[in-house]
């Protein structure tokens, strides 16, 4: 297993505890090795989607859900959707600290 495989399955593993059960065992099922033969056809359905995004109900959140799903299984595609999950994991821990630190600075008020 490659360090960005590794990376990515740690990124998916911080999303999933974020997700209700639900959603979350769903995820940890379509990555399964084992359900390659559903993640690729979610996958080029989820990219087609976010490129028909000017259509209702479809929209651009499918595009990189559907390259996350594609990242699994394709080692070039790997090192920059691991990057990005960092990008967004980084600004996400962020937003929460200084949430945090604005709740503390009014309840010392």
């Amino acid at each position: 297993m490659s360090a960005h495989q590794k990376e990515l399955d740690r990124h998916f593993a911080w999303f999933e505890k974020k997700l209700p059960p639900g959603p979350a065992k769903f995820v940890s099922w379509v990555r399964k090795p084992s359900s390659i033969y559903v993640r690729i056809p979610l996958a080029f359905l989820l990219v087609v989607g976010g490129f028909l995004s000017f259509l209702p109900v479809l929209g651009l959140w499918m595009l990189p859900l559907g390259l996350l799903l594609f990242a699994q299984d394709v080692p070039p595609l790997q090192k920059p959707m691991a990057q990005g999950l960092g990008w967004i994991e980084r600004k996400w821990l962020e937003r929460q600290r200084a949430k945090l630190e604005r709740e503390r600075a009014k309840g010392a008020q």
